[in-house]
């Protein structure tokens, strides 16, 4: 699959501050990309470089095989959606979306037929058809959504950056919006950028999820290869599914601040040893229960529940006092009750853990 953008050691600082630190990244045609990180990981800084709002300090940006570093953001190609949608109060729907198409520098349309034309197609293509005349004011958080997208859409990108798009809207909204996104992405063909520091929306969201840490890409593979497969302990902690131990290997065994940890399970070189270990591999058992040869057992307090709807997670102090969690899901059985403060056995095997070392 042919890339639309390369990105080659980009690098980017405010006042000697570096923000990305060496951006090595290609993004393949017609796909959705999402770019996780935690706050201060450079995404937002990372998508301004890509659109032209920020010039980087060195290193090369090619958009469809033409450098790009250096051109203005209007002479791109690439369309942009802010985070709070920046539409136009005192203009309707329809004349929001229209914006883009008459007043852009390059090539603007001027026939009114033709504006109409492609501003119907792409309200139609985005479900607002019949609110073409409201006020923007007089729309809800996920039409507006639409709207800003649209405006976008219109002007026919090769490439849409998103940034933290799903952030205003509320939950039960954003789930949504979520499919509404990937299905209008596949009916334009072009490649989505998506910006989130959402570790589910990332990995609902896309075909590729580029991880960024500390201004460098960590991680770039597909949704399930990075839930399962996280490159380091770093990665491992975005991703909010993971207890993580410190340490380091020893013999046959992991040597963390619990005790020894049998090892058996995929090693990964990283530079920075840790035992990792998914909450949904982990079993909750009476502390007589004996573990068996594949399994690792060590013993913790039960703290409290939390209900997340289709899944339950446990969250149990170890004796070094870290917290450990465990995610069980309700389709597997009805949820048990345990004590507080009570004592339990939290059994894994041992091929399910990761080792970083």
């Amino acid at each position: 699959m042919s890339s639309v953008l390369q990105l080659k050691n980009v690098h980017k600082a405010f006042s000697g501050v570096p923000a990305l630190a060496g951006i090595d990244a290609s993004l393949a045609n017609d796909t959705y990309v999402s770019l996780l990180g935690p706050s201060g990981s450079g995404k937002t800084t990372l998508l301004r470089v890509i659109a032209g709002f920020e010039q980087p300090d060195s290193g090369e940006i090619l958009f469809s095989g033409r450098r790009v570093d250096g051109v203005p953001p209007h002479e791109r190609g690439i369309g942009f959606v802010f985070q709070n949608f920046a539409l136009f109060p005192h203009l309707s729907v329809a004349e929001n979306i229209a914006f883009g198409l008459t007043n852009r520098a390059v090539d603007p349309v001027t026939d009114a037929k033709v504006v109409a034309g492609r501003v119907r197609d792409i309200i139609g293509l985005v479900g607002l058809s019949g609110l073409e005349d409201r006020a923007t004011t007089q729309i809800s958080g996920g039409q507006k959504q639409r709207v800003a997208l649209a405006r976008t859409l219109v002007t026919e990108p090769s490439m849409v950056l998103l940034d933290e798009p799903l952030g205003a809207l509320d939950a039960n909204l954003r789930m949504r919006m979520r499919s509404e996104l990937r299905t209008i992405r596949e009916r334009c063909g072009v490649t989505f950028l998506h910006v989130t520091g959402s570790e589910t929306e990332a990995l609902a969201m896309g075909d590729t999820v580029l991880v960024l840490d500390a201004g460098r890409i960590a991680q770039a593979t597909d949704a399930g290869t990075l839930y399962t497969r996280p490159a380091s302990a770093d990665v491992a902690r975005f991703l909010n599914c993971y207890n993580i131990f410190p340490g380091a290997v020893s013999g046959d065994a992991f040597a963390s601040p619990v005790g020894a940890l049998a090892l058996g399970g995929i090693r990964q070189t990283s530079g920075k040893p840790a035992y990792a270990i998914r909450y949904d591999r982990v079993a909750i058992r009476p502390t007589d229960a004996a573990a068996a040869d594949d399994e690792v057992r060590i013993e913790a307090s039960f703290v409290a529940s939390e209900y997340s709807g289709a899944a339950i997670n446990s969250f149990f102090t170890l004796d070094d006092g870290r917290v450990f969690e465990v995610e069980q899901h309700l389709s597997h059985a009805a949820p048990a009750a345990y004590e507080e403060k009570g004592r339990y056995a939290l059994v894994w095997k041992r091929e399910d853990a990761l080792v970083f070392v």
